[in-house]
């Protein structure tokens, strides 16, 4: 039997519930992301102020979004394999420096974005 149509605006409300409780809990339980979210509130303000075009806007702020993206992800990945085990185990380290790997290279295309945009 086909299941009913789920794309219901009640689904929609549910899933924005989820999503909401997924930020507070990493708010709450991840202080990286503690001072990225901080640190966002003047970057993302200023990234609209300093960009002088809406692709320049668009990646100045996209790129601080990414970062936040990334770092989610990355707390995800760590609360999974936290859940698994607490003994040391080479794929449960590999899985969490990999994570840490892709939020700092998401730091690094900020940062790049920033400077050729606001200095070159």
């Amino acid at each position: 039997m086909k299941p009913s149509n789920k794309a219901s605006f009640q689904r929609v409300i549910n899933a924005t519930k989820y999503s909401l409780k997924g930020l507070k809990s990493a708010y709450i339980n991840e202080a990286a992301l503690r001072q990225e979210i901080w640190l966002s509130c003047i970057t993302i303000p200023l990234g609209f102020f300093l960009g002088q075009t809406p692709v320049e806007k668009i990646l100045l702020v996209g790129s601080i979004l990414l970062i936040l993206i990334t770092e989610l992800l990355n707390s995800a990945i760590e609360s999974v394999v936290d859940r698994i085990g607490s003994e040391f185990h080479e794929l449960s380290g590999r899985a969490k420096d990999i994570a840490s790997a892709a939020v700092f290279m998401s730091i690094l295309l900020a940062g790049m974005t920033w400077l050729l945009i606001c200095f070159f």
